[in-house]
């Protein structure tokens, strides 16, 4: 189906005519990022998360991922993206006032690593919810290796004004309940999301060399930049790519989650959770008395699976995700496709995020059938060749089983979403919606002006290899950050949130009653 679909137009349409189109531009916004710690020596930085940042386990806004030295920024929602990318920035300079000797390294793939047993694992103290999260960190280096873990990237979650659904519904003549078409439309979205999604890596992509560290244990299938980088000459993420975190492996490992319908999506995870896999097995769970994984199925918890939608619910204390959805309903979309952009200080800017703002309403106004499985396979190959060869001008990718020339695809979308980038900007006042677009037209119409495109030339231009070019770029952002001033009150403000986060995880070491293995039997019986 050609990418002007006229559902697009037609409800777009609807909804100016007969709905209030302003409630298209509301919403709410809030980011994610991941930023490695570095040592000054140039390699991951072995020092403990900073206590003066609080409790990694219960602080609310200031984490870590997979690894001790992988801190994540977690804004609030927010209803203008500038309050999310100043919420960012804030916690950057708290951050970074907080750290000894470090940096906080500039690109989505990690510095020189010195192997897999030389990359800390996250820890989160000694009650049972902080070991149940170690113990899965654990599990995840066992199953796919530590060094893949430590690539960051960012997460940009978009929820619609709750004032829109009614107001659609009724558009649409839909006579059933509120939640229920709520969730429908939200996961109509997250199909077209993954349908359309390749967009996303060629056009904020950045990640097309690596660091020869990376591969610890084989040569890779990429070519040779110099003594110290790998890359592929059209790769836009890296990331996104063979080498990045995914669940598809040999049979009888892979994972693929449903996603016809909420109900559809919860209940593949909950399998996938309960279903033994003999690989894993053979890893063990529990040996010499120390855990290697929380248990041998397919998945963990249904976090570990990897996809770069989610839709997303709130979990309450020990509340899985799945509950949480199935009780309460899809609350936000979660993009997980972006990585961390070496140009941007915090790694995403304000046209980039208009631009997802006018994609993930363009998919969900645009019809989104089911996923057949022919479908499923050439959204998958699809995502790869971008995120492998995007800025080939010769790439084809396919479309219902048709071979369509990349750059003429990527053009029709960004075309079709112009309607929608021409209400967002009158309902918002705000201009930049079209300037994004065209933005991202230059982009589709010259690749190396994409941030990809940009890091391989400067490198080649520079005569630098990947650790020199995120290097340089890191202590950009360094000298960036030292030269602003934080607000004192924020200041203040997260040294209160640090402290009670630390009272919030010694309560919860306190009263823990249950040992560790009775604790995690409940909790996969849905107990606890």
């Amino acid at each position: 189906m050609p990418a002007g679909d006229p559902s697009v137009v037609d409800s777009l349409a609807l909804i100016c005519s007969e709905g209030d189109p302003a409630l298209l531009a509301k919403g709410l916004f809030g980011l994610e990022k991941e930023s490695l710690r570095v040592a000054e020596t140039g390699g991951i930085a072995f020092t403990p998360h900073p206590a003066s940042l609080g409790s990694a386990l219960t602080h609310p806004h200031i984490t870590t991922d997979y690894s001790e030295a992988l801190l994540e920024f977690v804004t609030p929602p927010f209803q203008e993206f500038s309050e999310a990318l100043d919420c960012l920035q804030s916690l950057h300079l708290y951050v970074q006032e907080n750290l000894q000797d470090e940096l906080l390294w500039a690109t989505s793939m990690p510095c020189i690593l010195a192997g897999e047993d030389n990359i800390p694992i996250a820890e989160y103290g000694a009650s049972n919810h902080g070991m149940m999260k170690y113990i899965y960190r654990v599990g995840l280096g066992y199953r796919y290796g530590r060094v893949m873990q430590v690539i960051a990237g960012v997460h940009f979650n978009f929820s619609i004004a709750e004032d829109f659904w009614p107001m659609y519904q009724k558009l649409l003549g839909d006579q059933g309940s509120l939640r229920d078409f709520r969730d429908a439309h939200y996961m109509g979205m997250v199909r077209n999301m993954q349908r359309y999604g390749w967009i996303i890596p060629y056009l904020f992509g950045a990640s097309p060399a690596v660091c020869r560290s990376f591969f610890t244990d084989k040569e890779p299938d990429l070519l040779v930049f110099d003594d110290s980088t790998y890359y592929e000459p059209f790769a836009t993420s890296l990331r996104m790519g063979d080498i990045g975190y995914q669940n598809r492996k040999e049979e009888g490992m892979g994972v693929k989650a449903c996603y016809d319908s909420l109900t559809d999506y919860v209940e593949s995870l909950a399998c996938a959770t309960k279903t033994p896999c003999a690989v894993w097995e053979e890893i063990g769970v529990k040996v010499d008395g120390e855990y290697r994984q929380l248990n041998a199925n397919r998945l963990q918890i249904e976090n570990e699976y990897y996809s770069s939608v989610r839709p997303k619910q709130l979990p309450v204390d020990m509340e899985t995700p799945s509950r949480a959805l199935m009780e309460k309903g899809i609350q936000y979309v979660e993009l997980r496709s972006l990585d961390v952009n070496a140009y941007q200080p915090l790694g995403v800017d304000d046209h980039q995020l208009r631009f997802l703002h006018i994609f993930m309403l363009y998919c969900l106004l645009r019809s989104s059938p089911p996923i057949n499985e022919i479908e499923r396979k050439e959204i998958d190959r699809n995502l790869m060749w971008v995120a492998q060869q995007g800025r080939d001008p010769l790439l084809k990718l396919q479309r219902g089983g048709k071979a369509v020339l990349f750059r003429d695809w990527a053009g029709e979308l960004v075309e079709a979403m112009q309607p929608l980038a021409q209400v967002l900007a009158a309902e918002k006042k705000d201009s930049r919606y079209s300037e994004s677009l065209d933005l991202q037209r230059l982009k589709i119409a010259d690749a190396d002006v994409t941030p990809s495109g940009r890091m391989l030339m400067e490198m080649r231009e520079n005569g630098e290899g990947f650790y020199q070019f995120a290097r340089r770029l890191s202590l950009e952002q360094w000298r960036y950050f030292s030269s602003r001033e934080l607000d004192a009150y924020f200041r203040d403000h997260m040294r209160e949130v640090g402290r009670r986060s630390v009272q919030q995880q010694q309560a919860l070491e306190a009263d823990d009653e249950l040992d560790l293995d009775a604790f995690l039997q409940r909790y996969f019986e849905g107990q606890i």
